[in-house]
């Protein structure tokens, strides 16, 4: 079997980022995607959520971002990666699930069930959503009503006549309130108390807050996502939550969950119908242990203090839509960073082997 110089696992933005610069660069290699079509993780959004409602969707390498409408984000952001990768004619092969990558006599071989490629050099960019965070509490596995996590959300029309309890402290605890209060009841917890902007999230802002995760990255420690650093914002879709009281009435985080709803510590208790956890997500990188790149911190060091994309132990391996870089725009300038990368990689092997 062929080597290929460069194996690229995920085609969100990140990956197709970094596929487009290995094209560019003239490096040979495969994009492995487990969707069967193109999206990523906008594939699984739901469809309340439309381009108006997101953060933004950060342009592809020489392209324009689709416009912030109406439209559901499930179907524009597939749609806008499915028309990048026929016009640069990406090499994603699709579906193959990756289940290890391993190093064999220095040739890094990538399983997915009964197939395999070998590669030089490889790119992860399997982002986060398909290792959603669920804490444990207990007496949850008691709990007689719905629990759902960000991944399973439906959309509000589900919740309509259940008083539902949403968990977690991040952005889409904040819209799901926003989506929610205004159409059934609804309480909110979180382990810590919710830190609010109300200063414009300036350029200057932005780059403090990825130093932040750069940092924890630099010292080999798991990376927070960039947005638990910036603090909340209210969009003008959540003014009516907050004219109901739903973001003021949040409380600390209950100390046992039993059949029909959740007890404090003081002893206090609230009846809920549905448990939605908010809790975020962790590196989908379980693929990647037997290549043994994590620190005895529990994360993986990436290179120039945290701000690169080349795992530390070892150069043939980039990360993309890791720590600093899991933002659409921070996965477009790592893209290109990993390229750069495994272009080194490649020119080094050859230097060995001369």
């Amino acid at each position: 079997m062929s080597i290929l110089d460069s194996v690229v696992i995920g085609a969100g933005q990140a990956g197709l980022s970094a596929s487009f610069h290995l094209t560019r660069l003239g490096i040979s290699h495969v994009v492995l995607d487990s969707n069967t079509e193109p999206g990523g993780a906008w594939r699984h959004r739901w469809d309340a959520l439309t381009m108006r409602d997101v953060h933004g969707v950060a342009e592809l390498p020489d392209d324009s971002p689709p416009p912030r409408d109406g439209q559901r984000a499930n179907i524009a952001v597939p749609a806008y990666f499915a028309a990048y990768e026929r016009q640069h004619h990406l090499p994603v092969v699709r579906p193959v699930r990756v289940d290890r990558v391993a190093d064999e006599d220095g040739v890094l071989v990538v399983h997915a069930g009964d197939r395999l490629w070998r590669s030089r050099t490889l790119v992860n960019a399997t982002g986060t959503w398909t290792h959603p965070f669920l804490p444990h509490y207990p007496g949850m596995e008691t709990f007689l009503g719905e629990q759902l996590h960000t991944v399973d959300y439906p959309g509000p029309a589900h919740f309509i006549g259940k008083r539902v309890l949403v968990v977690g402290g991040g952005a889409s605890a904040v819209q799901f309130l926003g989506a929610l209060a205004p159409l059934t009841d609804t309480l909110w917890v979180t382990r810590t108390e919710p830190v609010w902007r109300n200063d414009d999230f300036t350029p200057e802002a932005g780059a403090a807050a990825v130093a932040l995760v750069e940092q924890r990255v630099a010292q080999g420690l798991p990376p927070q996502s960039v947005v638990s650093v910036t603090g909340l914002m209210l969009r003008p879709q959540e003014r009516e939550a907050e004219r109901l009281g739903a973001y003021a009435a949040r409380r600390p985080m209950f100390s046992r969950i039993e059949p029909d709803g959740v007890r404090w510590a003081d002893g206090s208790f609230e009846r809920v119908d549905v448990i939605l956890w908010a809790t975020g997500f962790r590196p989908a990188i379980a693929h990647l242990a037997p290549l043994h790149l994590r620190s005895a911190a529990g994360g993986i060091r990436l290179d120039r203090d945290g701000r690169g994309t080349t795992a530390v132990q070892d150069p043939r391996i980039q990360l993309v839509g890791y720590g600093p870089s899991a933002s659409t725009i921070g996965a477009n300038r790592a893209g290109r960073s990993a390229a750069k990368g495994v272009q080194r990689a490649l020119a080094g092997a050859s230097v060995r082997t001369v």
